[in-house]
């Protein structure tokens, strides 16, 4: 038996705005500066992605990129400052999250061995 989680935040609605994919995809871009690159890179269209940087930033309420438009050196994207800090606070997030989720999963199955005669 093993334990295994997906980690959302969700808005009031209860719709997905956050979680390891979209993590991914701001790491992506960080490392190439592009939307339509990061997309590539994780087999996602940009429209996809697009999407999902979308309802990321309204979820928050704040600006995760940096487009940069017009000519063949200022394409692309970047992350801001708060988007790099999404990054390395979900990372953080989820490691707590998992440690906290196994000591209680260590607690149930062991609960469920304890008294127990076949």
């Amino acid at each position: 038996m093993d334990l295994k989680l997906k980690i959302y935040i969700v808005n009031d609605q209860g719709e997905k705005f956050l979680g390891i994919g979209v993590i991914w995809l701001l790491k992506a871009i960080g490392e190439e500066g592009s939307i339509h690159q990061a997309a590539a890179k994780l087999g996602i269209s940009y429209t996809k992605a697009f999407r999902m940087l979308k309802s990321l930033e309204t979820g928050l309420n704040r600006q995760i990129l940096v487009r940069r438009r017009g000519g063949a050196n200022r394409r692309g994207a970047v992350l801001t400052d708060f988007g790099k800090k999404i990054i390395s606070n979900y990372d953080s997030f989820q490691k707590q999250v998992k440690k906290d989720a196994e000591g209680a999963f260590r607690d149930f199955t062991d609960s469920l061995n304890t008294g127990v005669k076949e």
